[in-house]
């Protein structure tokens, strides 16, 4: 029928007797199991003026509504956005907000992809922050995920060929089989909807590596073709920034030059790297890291693994970046994330092991360095809480299956089960709450006003932000960096002896001495 419900209506699809959301839905008030509600895109925009931001330049802050602030709510978020201006992120990156299964979860096991999840808001509270966002100067990055559905209220396959096997988080979908055209559709239309209707500026795509498309032209190339028409329509840029475990620049080559076209992708080498010098951990894929020089060449050349032998695949995997065509900005640079910091045992932060000098000098190579640089949630005043992992499906049985398996997984490594967090109890998610009032306290408040201080000294001076791979110099001697930024030198020490400071203008030191380095601190110079 032609015939449309007003706005406000539930409504389901039948099939074979059983009531089913909208895989189109836009609206999920009572959870993923249940119906429809109609929804209109008639929210009042105050962003006519936005014209958006260029990825280049630009510094990321990653965070998770549900933790971000104690009601984990958009609107208690937005209290916080003066906060991230001040600390002088360019780029607001919102993990998964669809609708999945539960009150309490990471994101990553939504259903319904184009409904916005109730707890946090729906989707009025979505578009407000991101309307809030804006008027901050905020761009917003969503983070969405297409490899998989979650394991609870994935009616997809009910409606026609959707899926067509599994991966290791869930069932995939059907790309490149008979009729996956209309399966395509369904993923482009979904990334258009959430950057037109919903005002976002760019989109970071899950673990693309685990979409299994075997066509001439791949799905993450089609959409970028239609999300560079689409910024063409609505004059502003907006970006797409792929997940990536394949180490091939080819995500983010230009498809004229016979690229997928994608804008950036996260760098997942270079932060084991950091990870391991500045934590000394060899366990798992972190032992390759570990080689002789493994900081300085990853630094130079992205990947550290492209083209060699890789102990934890078993096998040679990635690809050299050619520096002298594909810029810096293009490639992601953290020390921390969602990922490495809560698909650890305890989900423990670098804070837990690392001592704050180290941490600052490692986030002076990554917010000096010609990569964008991405910081996590809290990061910026070294918060104490950790970021576990969580969920909190209805379903007992699905649900003691995660708390099993996440048991039995981390006893391969060594782990005891009193050390894995229960992921299914509200206290999980409690410690995971970042505390606010750590921002008051000494220590804490200095990281904060350092990474202020790193952050407004890229923006100042240009060469700081060079993307240019092809001129950056990293030289290494014993536990001492210097990355070469023009006419800058970034000095980092990360042993135990000081060190001499080239000759220059000290811009910005974390050394009690600065005529030299202290151990464990860093100096920006500027020649003479």
């Amino acid at each position: 029928s032609e015939a449309k419900s007003p706005v406000g209506t539930d409504y389901a699809f039948v099939i074979e007797g059983e009531a089913y959301p909208d895989p189109r839905s836009l609206w999920q008030p009572n959870g993923v199991h249940e119906a429809s509600r109609v929804y209109a895109h008639d929210f009042e925009w105050t962003d006519a003026a936005w014209t958006g931001r260029a990825l280049p330049g630009g510094v990321i802050y990653e965070l998770h509504i549900g933790t971000f602030t104690p009601e984990g709510t958009f609107g208690a978020a937005i209290g916080k956005l003066d906060h991230l201006v001040e600390l002088g992120v360019t780029f607001v990156e919102v993990m998964p907000v669809n609708s999945f299964d539960g009150v309490e979860g990471w994101g990553y096991d939504g259903v319904l992809w184009g409904a916005v999840h109730e707890p946090y808001g729906g989707p009025d509270g979505f578009k407000r922050f991101v309307d809030a966002c804006h008027a901050r100067g905020l761009a917003v990055l969503l983070d969405v995920v297409y490899n998989h559905l979650g394991p609870s209220g994935a009616y997809l396959d009910k409606f026609g060929p959707y899926f067509a096997g599994r991966n290791d988080w869930g069932p995939g979908l059907n790309l490149d089989g008979p009729g996956s055209d209309e399966v395509r559709r369904y993923v482009i239309d979904n990334a258009v909807q959430w950057l037109r209707d919903f005002h976002v500026d760019g989109l970071r795509l899950d673990a693309v590596h685990a979409l299994a498309d075997s066509r001439a032209v791949h799905v993450l190339e089609e959409m970028a073709v239609a999300v560079d028409a689409l910024s063409a329509s609505v004059g502003r840029p907006l970006t797409l920034i792929a997940e990536s475990d394949l180490n091939d620049a080819k995500l983010v080559t230009a498809r004229e030059g016979g690229g997928y076209g994608l804008h950036a992708q996260w760098s997942d080498d270079l932060h084991h790297c950091l990870h391991v010098a500045l934590t000394g951990e060899t366990f798992g894929y972190y032992e390759d890291f570990a080689a002789p020089g493994a900081l300085k060449s990853t630094l130079e050349e992205v990947f550290f693994h492209a083209g060699t032998w890789s102990s934890f695949r078993g096998r040679r995997h990635g690809k050299p970046v050619d520096t002298a065509l594909i810029p810096g900005h293009r490639f992601l640079a953290y020390t921390q994330n969602h990922d490495q910091i809560g698909n650890r045992a305890a989900g423990d932060r670098l804070t837990a092991t690392v001592p704050t000098s180290k941490l600052l000098c490692a986030a002076a190579i990554v917010l000096c360095s010609p990569y964008t640089p991405m910081i996590f949630m809290g990061e910026e005043w070294a918060a104490s809480t950790p970021w576990q992992f969580f969920a909190s499906f209805p379903d007992e049985g699905l649900a003691e299956a995660v708390r099993t398996g996440r048991r039995r997984e981390f006893s391969r490594h060594g782990w005891g089960e009193s050390d894995v967090p229960d992921p299914m109890s509200p206290q999980t998610v409690e410690n995971s709450r970042l505390r606010w009032d750590e921002l008051r306290e000494s220590g804490h408040a200095e990281v904060f006003e350092t990474y202020r201080a790193l952050i407004a000294l890229r923006r100042s001076r240009p060469e700081l932000a060079d993307p240019r791979l092809d001129r950056f110099v990293v030289e290494q001697d014993g536990e001492c960096l210097v990355l070469h930024r023009g006419t800058t030198r970034v000095v980092v020490n990360l042993g135990t002896t000081p060190v001499s400071l080239p000759q220059g203008d000290v811009l910005l030191t974390s050394s009690a001495n600065p005529s030299s380095l202290s151990p464990e601190s860093f100096a920006v110079v500027a020649s003479t």
